[in-house]
């Protein structure tokens, strides 16, 4: 299904799932491992968890997740996964639309691994609930695919991809209530459909919430 300008998202990202088997690799995404070592578990919220990997590696180390998307088949996939990880105690799994809804409660860690979206997604406002969702003395861990792979030659669609300084300006955040302890940009190997072999870049942020009053639990 090719996205344009008028594609529902809900339908898009339906039929994403729907029509095809596994779509991506069961295994948690390398930022995610890395920044939230040694992080004391709580409780999570994975945001476009898609099939669940980042979801579920987060409740094998103790994190009670709930895992968020706008696919109920992914969402389905997801819960199938925690459930064969002996896991599902740990994992809660709602559909939402970010932009429409958004969870409800507060968190200790809110994972934001690539919102980006080639169909419509109100991304800066997701990113500020996922902000508020926060609980003092939370992490919240965004990352950004930089642009497309080395190898892309003629992009499938029209897209905007945020520096790291331009996120940054667009969440504006309150800088005495949040503290930035990462910032930068990752290369890791990326191969196209047709084997040929080249690197994407992808950002990271990592910011902790200070003392701020989160909005109410529920």
């Amino acid at each position: 299904m090719r996205p344009t300008p008028t594609s529902d998202p809900a339908a898009f990202w339906e039929a994403r799932y729907r029509d095809n088997g596994r779509v991506w690799s069961g295994r948690p995404n390398a930022p995610l491992v890395r920044e939230t070592e040694g992080l004391p578990p709580g409780r999570a919220l994975d945001l476009g968890c898609g099939e669940g990997a980042d979801a579920v590696w987060l409740a094998s180390r103790g994190w009670r997740v709930t895992g968020v998307d706008i696919s109920a088949t992914a969402l389905e996939r997801a819960a199938a996964h925690a459930a064969e990880a002996g896991l599902a105690d740990r994992t809660t799994w709602e559909r939402h639309e970010l932009g429409r809804s958004f969870p409800e409660g507060t968190f200790d860690l809110v994972n934001v691994e690539y919102l980006q979206s080639p169909v419509a997604l109100d991304q800066d406002g997701a990113l500020r609930l996922a902000a508020d969702a926060l609980a003092p003395g939370g992490t919240l861990l965004i990352v950004m695919h930089a642009g497309w792979p080395s190898w892309q030659e003629e992009p499938p669609f029209e897209a905007e991809f945020p520096t790291l300084d331009g996120l940054l300006e667009r969440l504006a955040l309150p800088e005495e209530e949040w503290v930035l302890e990462t910032k930068e940009t990752l290369r890791r190997p990326s191969t196209s459909p047709d084997g040929a072999e080249g690197f994407r870049e992808d950002h990271v942020w990592r910011l902790r919430r200070t003392g701020a009053a989160p909005r109410s639990a529920t």
